[in-house]
């Protein structure tokens, strides 16, 4: 009788706590699921309890408050956006839709930072703005984050610390290397900001004062983020004539700080220097064959975006923009720089004429609104209607607008964008903020990556030209991004993760934007869930805001 007793209670146990006859907050059905690992798809279902998969397989006998029918559409892990700018478009609106839009539930901020600040750099922050206008309540990166977080945004953030940041903190905007008490205090704010919970330090080495640091400054940086399990991610220091030279560095960086790196929108930029990608793509699987965890990012455009000031030499920015400008109003510098955006430079990198001239820079954004009606034109057009030489045009443009002037320069070979865009350590990256096709945003033109790259990734690249299977696709969208930057359970349909999730048709994924007219959505996005909360439900955003600061490895809870 006893034995029976405990067998009733067994059995009321075991079916009692059966996940497939549960209730749970929400339950995504008749899903064709890719969990994020690259393997075959599957038939199944997924139970979702406040922020977490609770449960994937069969839920036919199970109920929830909130019932998704995926119709058989492709269900998988939500993407990452391994090198995003939405550090102020996220302030002025925190639905990010042009990148939920497209599947992307996890920002990553790097490059530079929006903290550290002391008095002198926040004011320049709080004085350089744009369009968008924001008071800056913020010191510490980390106190930046929670700030963004409070507000209320649809994606989750992640942020690198900048380099520049540590060293513009320290020694201001010359061209000059610290001294090791300077050195120390950098290694300090590296060491604040690892423990605030950033990923690592990030650098974009084409751009002063970023460009100032030489190596041995970034390897003792980099070991600073070492020790917290950080990540090195890098805008090297040449995508162009000393391309080689410059994933040299990046890899002495990794071997000699004993940490992972990644190089930031892989390319080879200028005609004469496209040839150049096969070796680099060798390069970086030696290096991987010999130990060291060295990935990429990358767009799929032929065109990068920056700014006008990628045409003079980083010297003439020795002291900040301030500087760049009154340089720019003197007639015998002004002389020197129409020679210097003629010339193929070798110690700088000269996008001007790596693009080819006038015709293949394209106008996307002023501050000035007397500028703005000049907004989609080639440089060579805005020249003309001037009456003045392309090179002229070009200084008088950021003279007049106080500003570096934000460009399009046509640089990369489509041949290349195919290369690279299936290489399994090769992950994606806007390099855009996320933008709404309305207000503020419809001052400037976006680059079409803003609203395309992702879905070109799956559309464009995967379905039409079948360079990859939609399994490696979506690994490579969300699993490796996430693995390289050690995000905890991101990127990955499994039970216990956090429930980052996306529907999608992918027969109509397909992305709008062109340069034309960049600030176009794409669609074939049905429904997207962040941390559990559903941001996007049948293509049209719910105004949820349910994203967070996801931290490093360094994080301490008590900093």
């Amino acid at each position: 009788m006893r034995l029976s007793f405990l067998f009733i209670a067994f059995t009321a146990i075991v079916f009692g706590c059966n996940p497939s006859k549960q209730e749970y907050d929400t339950i995504i059905r008749n899903g064709m699921i890719y969990d994020g690992n690259g393997g075959e798809p599957y038939k199944g279902d997924i139970g979702i309890n406040a922020d977490t998969i609770a449960f994937i397989g069969d839920l036919s006998k199970a109920s929830a408050k909130n019932e998704v029918d995926a119709k058989g559409n492709a269900v998988a892990p939500g993407f990452i956006n391994m090198m995003g700018h939405s550090e102020e478009s996220l302030i002025q609106d925190g639905r990010g839709q042009s990148d939920i839009r497209q599947g992307v539930t996890t920002e990553i901020f790097c490059e530079s930072s929006m903290g550290p600040l002391n008095a002198k750099t926040k004011k320049q922050v709080q004085e350089g703005q744009g369009d968008i206008k924001y008071k800056v309540e913020w010191n510490t990166l980390g106190e930046y984050m929670n700030f963004l977080e409070k507000k209320g945004i649809s994606p989750n953030i992640a942020s690198f610390i900048g380099t520049d940041v540590a060293r513009v903190y320290v020694l201001g905007e010359d061209n000059i290397a610290p001294s090791p008490a300077q050195l120390d205090s950098m290694k300090l704010l590296v060491r604040q900001a690892m423990e605030e919970g950033a990923l690592g330090v990030s650098d974009a080495l084409i751009y002063p004062p970023a460009t100032f640091a030489k190596t041995d400054e970034l390897i003792a940086l980099s070991k600073e983020a070492s020790k917290y399990g950080g990540t090195y991610s890098s805008h090297m220091r040449s995508e162009g004539n000393k391309l080689w030279e410059a994933v040299e560095e990046l890899i002495t960086i990794s071997k000699e700080a004993n940490i992972p790196a990644e190089i930031h929108h892989l390319k080879a930029a200028g005609k004469d220097n496209w040839f150049k990608m096969d070796s680099v793509i060798k390069r970086v699987e030696r290096a991987r064959k010999e130990g060291l965890d060295v990935a990429a990012d990358m767009y799929t455009y032929v065109a990068g975006a920056t700014g006008m000031t990628s045409a003079f030499p980083p010297t003439l920015q020795d002291g900040g923009f301030g500087k760049l400008r009154e340089r720019l109003m003197d007639p015998k510098i002004r002389k020197e720089m129409v020679k210097a955006m003629n010339t193929d430079a070798i110690d700088w990198e000269n996008l001007y004429y790596g693009a080819g001239g006038a015709e293949h820079v394209l106008l996307l954004g002023f501050k000035q609104d007397s500028l703005k009606k000049f907004t989609g034109k080639t440089l060579a057009e805005v020249a003309k209607i001037r009456g003045t030489s392309p090179e002229e045009t070009a200084m008088d443009l950021i003279v007049q607008d106080s500003t570096r002037v934000g460009v399009a320069y046509f640089l990369m070979s489509e041949e290349n964008v195919k290369k690279q865009v299936s290489l399994p350590w090769v992950s994606f990256g806007s390099d855009e903020a996320s933008y709404t096709t309305e207000g503020v945003f419809l001052k400037s033109n976006a680059h079409p990556r803003a609203y395309g790259n992702f879905a070109r990734v799956l559309g464009k690249y995967t379905r039409d030209e079948k360079l990859m299977s939609l399994q490696e696709a979506i690994r490579k969208l969300a699993n490796l991004p996430s693995k390289h930057l050690k995000l905890q359970k991101r990127g990955e349909l499994k039970v216990g993760n956090y429930a980052d999730i996306v529907i999608f048709d992918s027969a109509k994924v397909k992305d709008n934007a062109t340069f034309d007219k960049p600030h176009q959505y794409s669609e074939g996005m049905i429904d997207v869930f962040v941390n559990g909360v559903v941001v996007l439900k049948d293509g049209e955003h719910t105004d949820a805001r349910p994203g967070r600061f996801v931290k490093g490895p360094g994080y301490k809870m008590n900093n």
